[in-house]
């Protein structure tokens, strides 16, 4: 798995989805400073990048999760990987949105998912794991049986970890956040002056740079 973390480090480098501002923070939808930001939705940009992820995740999931019956993409940013790994592998897919539409049927999941079938959720980027963990108890609200998440990139913050367990959900990332920066580092692309302040944000996010 260490191999195709730092695979897919590479990759979100080589493509530019990947942008530090240590003294120009970012402001992310929450509030919270931050000195990066990762811009996974370049990827579908760039054909030979979204194949080799969608490709990263079916090998991820036919490795640990066999058995899948179908693909679940979260809204929005995983919904065309979430397809493109699903006509990979040749399973049925479904989208959970982040609310039920206001309207026609107000459906939360999207598609044809039957209770009691086994799914494997995709979702593009984990920070604290809110939403993705809320994407998973729809689906288990509605009866599948949920087999765990695929995402392409996790912050690894210690939150994130703690509400993954409390929710008994297994999180696989392609890649994380320890093997973006040591190879960012490595390739001249992050200072080493850079390197403490970006672990110091990590460990305390929501209060980095106040």
């Amino acid at each position: 798995m260490e191999k195709i973390q730092i695979e897919v480090a590479n990759l979100l480098l080589q493509i530019n989805t990947i942008k530090v501002q240590p003294s120009n923070p970012f402001t992310w939808a929450s509030g919270w400073k931050a000195p990066i930001y990762c811009d996974n939705r370049k990827i579908l940009s760039f054909p030979d990048a979204r194949s080799f992820i969608r490709d990263k995740f079916a090998e991820v999931i036919t490795a640990k999760y066999p058995d899948a019956e179908v693909i679940a993409g979260v809204a929005t940013g995983a919904i065309a990987h979430g397809v493109l790994v699903a006509e990979k592998l040749g399973l049925p897919f479904v989208y959970v949105r982040s609310a039920p539409k206001g309207h026609g049927l107000e459906n939360l999941i999207e598609g044809d998912l039957k209770p009691g079938q086994k799914v494997v959720i995709i979702e593009d980027l984990v920070s604290t794991g809110g939403s993705s963990l809320k994407a998973a108890e729809a689906l288990i609200n509605y009866g599948a049986e949920v087999m765990g998440m695929v995402a392409i990139f996790s912050y690894g913050f210690p939150q994130a970890a703690e509400n993954f367990a409390k929710a008994g959900l297994e999180l696989t990332p392609l890649s994380q956040y320890d093997v973006l920066v040591r190879n960012a580092v490595d390739k001249g692309e992050i200072r080493e002056s850079d390197l403490l302040k970006l672990m110091q944000w990590r460990e305390d996010p929501a209060n980095w740079g106040k």
